[in-house]
C-alpha cells in the first residue's frame, strides 16, 4: 500500500487517536497524584527522631518518610491550638480571620458558608475525597432542648448536654460532607462528646449513657483523661479509637484504584491527651507512656504507607505528614524526667505564640517528583498546602480562595526561587497576641508569647528569662530558643514589622492572585 494511502487509512487514524487518548490519560494520571494528609495531634517538632539527636522515641516510619521525600525544618501551623489550625489547613486562610478559639463540645461549624475548602476544589477536579479521624470543626447539632446535665466543678455549676437532649435520629449537617468530603468516619474529637462513632452524617449507635469527665473505667499512666462530660454510646472504649480509625483508613485505601485520583485527610487523635498507647506499644520508648503513644502514632503512619504499597498506589501518591500544633503541657515534666524535649530546641508549648507552640514537623513525599533526602530551611505554613496542591492538580484558584496560601512547588522540586518565599508569616493563638515572621526576624506584639505557664525550674535550667519590653524581636537564625530580645536595638524593624502585621490583619489576605 502506498504511503500516501496509508496515511489516509482510517485504521491508522484510529490507531493514532487511540495512542493519543492513552498518552493523555497517562499524562493526566501522572499529573494528578493521589493525596494523603496525615495530621498528628499535639506532636512536637522534637518528637521525630530524625530531627532530634537526643530523642528518646524511635520513629522509624516517619524517619523513612523524611528520607524518601523532603523535610521542612521551619514549618508552622496557623495556630497553637487544634480547631483553628485545622480550619487554616483546609481553607488556606489564617484562622484568626474567622475566630481564635477551638470548637467546644456540641459547637457550631468553624467555617463560613462561603469558605472554599481544599476537598471542595479537589472534588470538583474529579478527586474522590474522604476524611477519617478527628474532625473538631463543628456540626449543626439537632437539639431537643437545652443542656439538662449538671456538674459541680471548682465551685460552679457546669451545664452539659445529655443523651436525651439530642435528636440522634436526624442527620447531622455542617460537617465534612458539606465541606467537600464524599465520606467521613470518626468520633469527632476523642476527649469531647459525643463519645460515639459517626459515619458520613449519622451516628452508628445512638449514645444512651454519659461520661462525666472524671470516672473513666480504664487506667491511664500519664496525664489526665481530660474528657468533657457528655453523651456516650454503651461500652465506649477510648483505647479502641486510634486502632479503629487506622483500620478504617486502611480499608478505605484498599477500596481505591489506580484510575481514580483520591484525597484522604487522616487527622489522628494522637498523641493528644488522653495519653493512651495500646498495650503492645508500652515500653517501646524511653520517654514514658507519651513516648510509647508517639511510637504507636509512627506505627499508624507505617500502616498507611504499607496499605498504599499493597494497593499499588505508592508511586503516584503525594503524602504530607504534619501536626496541628506543638506539644501539650506535660512536655515540661517529660523533659525533666526523661530528658526528652518534645518541643525540640524551641521555647514554649501548645497554645503559645512562642515557637514551640506552632513550629511543627512537616514531611512531604512524592516519588519521582521530590528528590529523596531533601531538607528545606525555608519558612512555610500549613496554609500553603492548599495553593500548592491546587498548582499540582492544575486548579486555578479564585481571588477569594486560599487568601493566605503560597505555592511551595519551587521548594518541593528544588527549583530556584526568591527567598524568602513567603513575604511574611503570621502566628496567633488567642485574641490580641500576634507574631510576625519575616526571614530571620520574629516580632511579637506583646511582652510575652506565653500562655502555657513554664515552670520556674524548667526556665532556670534552660536559661529562659522573662522580658519587660512592650514588644519583642528575635533573630531566629542566631537565637531559635528566643532567649535574647533585640527590641531595643532595632526600633525601625519593630515599626516596619508591626505595620505589615496590621496590614495583613486589616486587608483580609496576604497573597495577591
Amino acid at each position: 500500500m502506498p504511503i500516501s494511502t496509508l496515511l489516509k487509512s482510517p485504521y491508522l487514524l484510529l490507531l493514532a487517536y487511540t495512542c493519543a487518548v492513552f498518552s493523555s490519560l497517562s499524562l493526566a494520571t501522572e499529573q494528578t497524584p493521589n493525596i494523603v494528609i496525615i495530621y498528628a495531634d499535639d506532636m512536637g517538632y522534637g518528637d521525630l527522631a530524625i530531627q532530634n539527636a537526643k530523642s528518646k522515641i524511635p520513629t522509624p516510619n516517619l524517619d523513612q518518610l523524611a528520607k524518601e521525600g523532603i523535610r521542612f525544618t521551619d514549618a508552622h501551623s496557623s495556630s497553637g491550638i487544634c480547631s483553628p489550625s485545622r480550619y487554616a489547613l483546609l481553607t488556606g486562610k489564617y484562622h484568626w480571620r474567622k475566630q481564635h478559639d477551638i470548637v467546644g463540645s456540641f459547637g457550631k461549624p468553624f467555617f463560613n458558608d462561603d469558605d472554599i475548602t481544599l476537598p471542595q476544589i479537589l472534588k470538583a477536579q474529579g478527586y474522590k475525597t474522604a476524611a477519617i479521624g478527628k474532625w473538631h470543626l463543628g456540626f449543626n447539632w439537632v437539639f431537643k432542648n437545652k443542656p439538662s446535665g449538671r456538674l459541680e466543678k471548682r465551685g460552679r455549676t457546669l451545664r452539659f448536654y445529655q443523651a436525651q437532649d439530642i435528636d440522634w435520629t436526624k442527620a447531622v449537617s455542617g460537617g465534612p460532607l458539606e465541606r467537600g468530603f464524599d465520606y467521613y468516619f470518626g468520633d469527632g474529637t476523642i476527649n469531647f462528646p459525643p463519645y460515639a462513632w459517626m459515619e458520613n452524617d449519622r451516628f452508628l449507635n445512638a449514645p444512651t449513657t454519659f461520661i462525666d469527665g472524671k470516672n473513666i473505667d480504664f487506667p491511664i499512666n500519664e496525664g489526665n483523661w481530660e474528657f468533657r462530660p457528655g453523651p456516650a454510646e454503651e461500652n465506649w472504649n477510648p483505647y479502641k479509637v486510634l486502632p479503629t480509625l487506622t483500620q478504617k483508613a486502611i480499608s478505605w485505601i484498599k477500596q481505591q484504584t489506580v484510575d481514580q485520583p483520591f484525597f484522604l485527610y487522616f487527622p489522628l487523635p494522637a498523641p493528644h491527651a488522653p495519653i493512651i498507647p495500646n498495650k503492645e506499644f508500652l515500653g517501646k520508648s524511653q520517654a514514658g507512656p507519651y513516648g510509647d503513644y508517639v511510637v504507636q502514632t509512627d506505627w499508624v503512619v507505617g500502616q498507611v504507607l504499607q496499605a498504599l504499597k499493597e494497593q499499588g498506589l505508592s508511586e503516584n501518591t503525594l503524602i504530607i505528614f504534619t501536626s496541628d500544633n506543638g506539644p501539650e503541657k506535660y512536655a515540661f515534666a517529660r523533659a525533666e524526667k526523661y530528658q526528652h524535649y518534645s518541643m525540640g530546641e524551641f521555647r514554649g508549648l501548645k497554645r503559645d505564640v512562642w515557637e514551640g507552640g506552632h513550629h511543627v514537623p512537616f514531611l512531604v513525599k512524592w516519588p519521582n517528583k521530590i528528590a529523596a533526602g531533601s531538607v528545606s530551611e525555608e519558612v512555610i505554613s500549613q496554609v500553603d498546602i492548599m495553593a500548592t496542591l491546587a498548582e499540582i492538580t492544575h486548579i486555578t484558584l479564585s481571588k477569594t480562595a486560599a487568601p493566605d496560601s503560597y505555592n511551595l512547588l519551587p521548594l518541593l522540586f528544588g527549583k530556584n526561587y526568591e527567598s524568602p518565599l513567603r513575604q511574611a508569616t503570621v502566628q496567633n493563638t488567642f485574641k490580641d497576641t500576634y507574631a510576625l515572621r519575616q526571614g530571620k526576624w520574629l516580632y511579637i506584639n506583646q511582652p510575652t508569647g506565653e500562655h502555657s505557664i513554664m515552670p520556674n525550674a524548667f526556665a532556670n535550667e534552660n536559661l529562659f528569662s522573662k522580658f519587660t519590653s512592650a514588644t519583642l524581636l528575635f533573630d531566629l537564625e542566631k537565637d531559635p530558643g528566643q532567649r535574647t530580645n533585640l527590641q531595643a536595638q532595632y526600633p525601625e524593624k519593630i515599626k516596619q514589622m508591626n505595620m505589615l502585621l496590621e496590614q495583613y490583619r486589616q486587608q483580609g489576605y496576604s497573597v495577591l492572585r
